[in-house]
C-alpha cells in the first residue's frame, strides 16, 4: 500500500484514530445508532463501564460533534443522547466493524470463546 499520509498531525486515519480512541467510545456509538438513549439506558447496556467513565466518554463525543446531548427542563433532569449528523456518518463504519465481528465469530469461534470466559472471570473477579 502506498504511502498516504505526508505528516502524521494532518493524516486523516490519525484523525479518525483520535475519534475512535477511547475503550467505550465504539460501544456507545453502536448503541445510539439504533436509537436515542439516556444516560441511564447506556449504562444498563454497557455494564463493565463506570459512570465516571461513561460521562467522560459522552463528553468526548459531544465535543468531537459525533453526539447531541439534549437535556429537558424538568425535575429531576432528563438527559438524552443522540448521534449527530457528523457521527450519523461513522454509520457505515460501525455496520462493517459489526459485520466483520460476525464473520470473524465464525471462522474464529474458540477465540471469541476464550475472550468471552476471560471477561466474565473478570467481571466475577470484580463483584
Amino acid at each position: 500500500m502506498k504511502e498516504r499520509c505526508a505528516h502524521y498531525c494532518t493524516c486523516p486515519m490519525t484523525l479518525v484514530h483520535r475519534l475512535f480512541s477511547g475503550k467505550w467510545k465504539i460501544l456507545i456509538l453502536w448503541y445510539l445508532s439504533h436509537q436515542t438513549l439516556r444516560f441511564s439506558d447506556l449504562k444498563r447496556k454497557i455494564p463493565d463501564i463506570t459512570q465516571k467513565m461513561l460521562t467522560n466518554q459522552l463528553r468526548s463525543l459531544e465535543e468531537d460533534d459525533l453526539v447531541i446531548r439534549k437535556v429537558y427542563p424538568v425535575i429531576p433532569p432528563r438527559v438524552e443522547y443522540s448521534l449527530s449528523e457528523s457521527g450519523k456518518k461513522m454509520l457505515p463504519l460501525l455496520e462493517g466493524m459489526y459485520q466483520f465481528g460476525i464473520g470473524y465469530f465464525n471462522t474464529h469461534p474458540k477465540v471469541f470463546k476464550q475472550k468471552c470466559e476471560r471477561i466474565e472471570e473478570e467481571l466475577t473477579d470484580e463483584q
